[in-house]
């Protein structure tokens, strides 16, 4: 387990943190801007075969980052990711995704990234940024959303005492969906922590 380091700015930097990733047998790999109908379906299928297995949604999400406690990790969403998560979550209410329900995941032309980082003061995330790195390119975000005041963690007033979310969403059109990436999130006061990810592990 890497030691954690506290920055100046109130970020908790576990190292460089890599992908860590659940797939089941016969998964497509790379991102998919445009799936198949028989991918749609499948997705759909192993949504509701979750749900059977009392799997909870936040379970199906592809995590990245550190796994022990009170470290930064996220979650990547995808189109055919945030579908099967829907089909998890209705058929837990005993429903199914509609015609309408899937056109729209499929509209969807971002891929969302949630990261979940850990500070030392209340404001710590606020007017975050978030970029990611392919191949020497930066790619900049659509939108960037942050929780302008984080939450209290288990050891407050302990450090790390407070927990917070950035959201960023890229557009498909500038990601290259079978390459290594770096994301990286930039508190407003400086300092990083980044994560090292490989597309080719996501659909």
């Amino acid at each position: 387990m890497r030691s954690a380091r506290r920055l100046p700015t109130g970020f908790w930097l576990v190292g460089s943190l890599f992908v860590v990733l659940s797939r089941s047998a016969g998964s497509s790999y790379a991102i998919e801007v445009q799936p198949t109908a028989e991918q749609i379906q499948s997705t759909v299928e192993r949504g509701k075969m979750a749900a059977g297995r009392a799997i909870s949604p936040d379970q199906l999400h592809t995590w990245f980052g550190a796994t022990e406690d009170l470290a930064p990790r996220g979650f990547i969403m995808t189109k055919l990711g945030s579908l099967l998560v829907m089909a998890n979550h209705l058929s837990l209410r005993a429903l199914s995704p509609t015609e309408q329900d899937i056109a729209q995941v499929m509209a969807n032309e971002h891929v969302l990234v949630n990261v979940v980082l850990y500070g030392d003061r209340v404001n710590f995330a606020a007017d975050s940024y978030v970029v990611l790195e392919q191949a020497g390119r930066t790619v900049k975000p659509s939108t960037v959303r942050f929780d302008a005041r984080g939450d209290r963690t288990v050891v407050w007033p302990q450090q790390p005492a407070y927990r917070a979310k950035v959201i960023a969403q890229f557009a498909y059109a500038e990601l290259d969906p079978r390459a290594k990436a770096r994301l990286t999130v930039f508190p407003s006061r400086g300092g990083q922590v980044s994560f090292e990810l490989d597309f080719s592990q996501i659909e």
